[in-house]
């Protein structure tokens, strides 16, 4: 019974005492192709958002206009 608390007490310590590794950066993970590709796709996203906006404003323009 005692090797068994022993045990207990020797894992909780090796535990606490070793750090938490650091967290790998997202460009040097499995998934950096599929990320590149994601942050790629918004820059298309904003430049058809913003010729949609454009869009939409110049037929409220030409309505306005009527």
């Amino acid at each position: 019974m005692r090797w068994l608390l022993a045990l207990i007490v020797v894992l909780l310590l090796v535990w606490y005492l070793f750090p938490e590794p650091e967290p790998v950066p997202v460009e040097e993970s499995f998934i950096a192709d599929e990320v590149h590709t994601l942050r790629k796709a918004e820059g298309f996203e904003q430049q058809y958002l913003d010729a949609e906006r454009a869009r939409r404003e110049r037929l409220e323009q030409e309505q306005g206009d009527d």
